[in-house]
């Protein structure tokens, strides 16, 4: 499994968990039915691992990602942006044909389609 953070997203991953105060919680990236795309990025933090999850160590942070989300996010890389607009966590995704002109929601490659929202 090779999922990925850029020194952006860890840190703000890294301060988000210091103002819980808890230092068993974890990242938890999922992905899940809806969004304009088909399928949508989540994120959350959790104290529990699963015994099916899979743990993922990206610049210090750990990263859980569950059974079902595991092959839609191998080889993806979370990033933070902060612009005009506001800010974000993005992912960068190989396993997307398209993504939504929001950017939360993409179409796997293998399923085809697409964005009818997306403005491209």
């Amino acid at each position: 499994m090779s999922l990925s953070l850029t020194p952006s997203a860890a840190s703000k991953i890294q301060n988000l968990l210091a103002q819980e105060n808890n230092e068993a919680l974890k990242l938890r990236i999922f992905v899940s039915g809806g969004g304009c795309s088909g399928f949508q990025y989540g994120f959350t933090f959790d104290e529990e691992v699963s015994p099916d999850d899979t743990v993922v160590e990206s610049q210090g942070v750990s990263l859980l990602v569950d059974p079902a989300s595991i092959n839609m996010l191998n080889g993806a890389e979370v990033d933070f942006t902060e612009s005009l607009a506001g800010s974000s966590f993005v992912i960068r995704n190989p396993n997307a044909k398209s993504s939504c002109g929001c950017g939360k929601s993409f179409t796997p490659a293998e399923s085809g389609g697409g964005c009818a929202n997306a403005g491209y």
